[in-house]
């Protein structure tokens, strides 16, 4: 996604939440009309990360672990982070489940079973509309 993009997202996720007139609940009441919910999970590089005799596989375990969560429809899009200013931040996941399922398949992942990654989940409030995403094809093989 482009800065620009990021701007527009960034700008529609402030507008929705005043044109609402009331803030996102957390998830624990009914979401406001005029916003869709998505699950948001960041990966992060634990303390104390354990150690991986091959963690070239463990990568392609990973990236594969991501891919089949595409193509299964329920992941939307994930990446790694750079530039960021916390070094552990390593990338995130963004899901179209529920909060408690993203986290259980993120937990699922090779990388955060080896203890390598870890999972923060949390939910993530945007206008509806503001943002699509292309739903997988599952016929379509990769």
């Amino acid at each position: 996604m482009t800065p620009h993009a990021w701007r527009r997202v960034a700008l529609a996720f402030g507008v929705g939440a005043l044109g609402a007139g009331a803030a996102p609940d957390g998830g624990t009441g009914d979401m406001p009309p005029n916003m869709e919910r998505y699950s948001l999970v960041l990966l992060k590089r634990p303390l104390n990360p354990a150690p991986v005799a091959d963690l070239d596989g463990l990568q392609q375990a990973h990236l594969a672990h991501l891919s089949a969560m595409h193509k299964a429809g329920k992941l939307v899009v994930a990446g790694p982070f750079g530039d960021q200013p916390d070094p552990r931040l390593r990338g995130m996941c963004l899901y179209r489940t529920s909060l408690a399922e993203a986290k259980a398949l993120a937990e699922q992942d090779p990388a955060v079973k080896a203890g390598r990654l870890e999972v923060e989940a949390l939910s993530w409030w945007v206008l509806k509309g503001a943002i699509s995403f292309p739903t997988p094809d599952p016929t379509e093989h990769r």
